[in-house]
C-alpha cells in the first residue's frame, strides 16, 4: 500500500520550473525556429501545453504541440494487457528537420522517455530530439538523460512519484509516496 510522504513541489513550484524550462528551450534553440514540442501521453500533454504557452509568452510565437501514445513502441508490451487501451497520438505538422522537445512527468527508467523516441522517428526525420522532464528520479535502466529537467529528486525503487496537474487531476503538485 502507498502512503503519502511528502509534497515535493507545490502548484507555484511547478509553474516556476515550467516557466524555466521554457526559457532554456527557447536558450538552447537559439528562438523558435523549427522548433516543436510533443507531449508524452498522459501527463506529459498538458506540461508541453503549458511550456508552449510560456515559450509564446518570452518568444511572441507560437511553436506547434501535438501529442504521442507510445503504447505500440513499449519494450514491456508482453507483459502488459492483451488488448492495449490507446490514446492516440496527435501530431498535426511534420516533424521532419524539426527540434522536437518531448515533454513527460517524471523521468525513470528511461524506457517511456525511448519508447516516445521511437514513436518520434516513426513519424519522421527530425534534426534533433530533447528530452524536457518535470521530475528526474534517478534509477535509469536506459543512457537517457533529460536535457531540460524541473527538479531531480532522488528516490528509492520502493517510492512512487505522483505528477498530479489539470485536466487529468483536480491540483497541481508532485508528491512522493512509500511503502507503508
Amino acid at each position: 500500500m502507498s502512503v503519502f510522504k511528502a509534497t515535493i513541489m507545490d502548484s507555484a513550484a511547478v509553474y516556476r520550473a515550467l516557466k524555466r524550462i521554457a526559457h532554456e528551450i527557447v536558450e538552447k534553440n537559439g528562438g523558435t525556429d523549427n522548433l516543436c514540442i510533443v507531449g508524452i501521453k498522459r501527463r506529459g500533454v498538458p506540461l508541453a501545453r503549458v511550456i508552449a504557452e510560456n515559450i509564446k509568452e518570452i518568444e511572441g510565437n507560437e511553436v506547434p504541440v501535438g501529442s504521442v501514445d507510445i503504447t505500440f513502441y513499449r519494450d514491456d508490451l508482453e507483459h502488459m494487457s492483451n488488448e492495449p487501451v490507446l490514446a492516440g497520438t496527435e501530431i498535426g505538422f511534420n516533424v521532419t528537420g524539426k527540434t522536437v522537445v518531448l515533454v513527460d512527468d517524471v523521468l525513470f527508467t528511461g524506457r517511456t522517455a525511448r519508447a516516445a523516441m521511437d514513436a518520434i522517428m516513426s513519424a519522421g526525420r527530425a534534426a534533433a530530439i530533447r528530452l524536457a522532464i518535470l521530475i528526474d528520479r534517478g534509477h535509469r535502466e536506459l543512457p537517457i538523460r533529460g536535457d531540460f529537467v524541473g527538479k531531480n529528486v532522488p528516490t528509492s525503487k520502493t517510492e512512487r512519484i505522483s505528477v498530479k496537474i489539470p485536466p487529468t487531476d483536480d491540483i497541481t503538485a508532485v508528491e512522493l509516496y512509500g511503502l507503508g
